[in-house]
């Protein structure tokens, strides 16, 4: 079979190192029954050591010729492929009441809009095991407090249990990137921590637009703004405070009483709230 040369545009890294890929796959553990999807499987790599442990998977793999080699290795239904792109792949409708597992290699230049983007297909969703960029796993993990920690680490523990598992670095991959990478596991909290990812999303961008800024001179403003008395004492917002001192449970909190303070807001006539 003619060599396949990684595509840039694709993000192209294959993850090639044997132990490495032994170790996502117990990570996984999947099991006869569970209803595994890989994403990205490039040259099929790692879905060969997942097949060893499981009758059949499914896999979402952009790159045309891809999809024909791995349809050609492994003929449906053993591997079902397909061929579309992830940020516009319909998870919920995948599921169709059969809980997913996701597990995957993913392209750095995509990984912060498909975690984004997963969090409408969180109920359709049993776990997730990712490889990214390292420090991309360093801000999704990162407690309140520190540098890493921002709008992505609070939009992912506000609805998961992220747990770093283990760190791989470049030569583990052909070809090598330039940084070194990380595996993490997710898994969707039976009760999320805020009730509506677009208005915590918007929340956060207003406040860590300017984190090295204290917010009463960002957020607390725009609250009052949007009808919100920031100084209540439901809250616990120190004025003085920069955006990364504040808990992701004090975040959901906000934005739980951001979408009242809206939906109590009088609006004007025909127009629904």
């Amino acid at each position: 079979m003619k060599p396949h040369a990684p595509r840039k545009r694709f993000g192209q890294h294959f993850l090639v190192d044997a132990s490495v890929l032994a170790r996502i796959a117990d990570a996984v553990a999947p099991r006869d029954g569970d209803r595994v999807v890989e994403i990205g499987p490039g040259l099929g790599a790692l879905t060969a050591v997942l097949l060893d442990r499981v009758a059949t998977l499914e896999a979402v793999e952009i790159d045309r010729d891809l999809v024909a080699r791995l349809r050609r290795r492994w003929p449906e239904p053993r591997l079902v492929v397909h061929e579309a792109d992830v940020l516009e792949f319909d998870f919920g409708a995948l599921a169709a009441g059969r809980r997913l597992r996701l597990v995957g290699n993913l392209p750095y230049n995509i990984s912060s809009p498909l975690l984004i983007g997963l969090l409408s297909h969180r109920a359709s969703i049993v776990d997730v095991h990712f490889m990214l960029q390292k420090e991309v796993v360093d801000r999704i993990v990162a407690p309140h407090g520190g540098a890493d920690y921002g709008r992505l680490g609070v939009m992912m523990q506000a609805f998961h249990r992220v747990e770093r598992l283990f760190d791989v670095p470049p030569e583990a991959f052909d070809p090598p990137p330039r940084v070194d990478s990380s595996v993490m596991r997710m898994h969707p909290r039976a009760e999320p921590l805020v009730r509506d990812a677009a208005t915590l999303e918007g929340l956060l961008a207003v406040a860590f637009n300017q984190r090295r800024k204290m917010l009463r001179g960002t957020l607390l403003p725009w609250l009052r703004e949007q009808g919100l008395d920031p100084t209540a004492p439901a809250f616990a917002l120190e004025p003085t405070a920069r955006p990364e001192e504040i808990p992701v449970e004090e975040w959901a909190r906000l934005a739980d009483a951001l979408l009242d303070a809206r939906a109590a807001r009088p609006q004007p006539p025909g127009v629904a709230p």
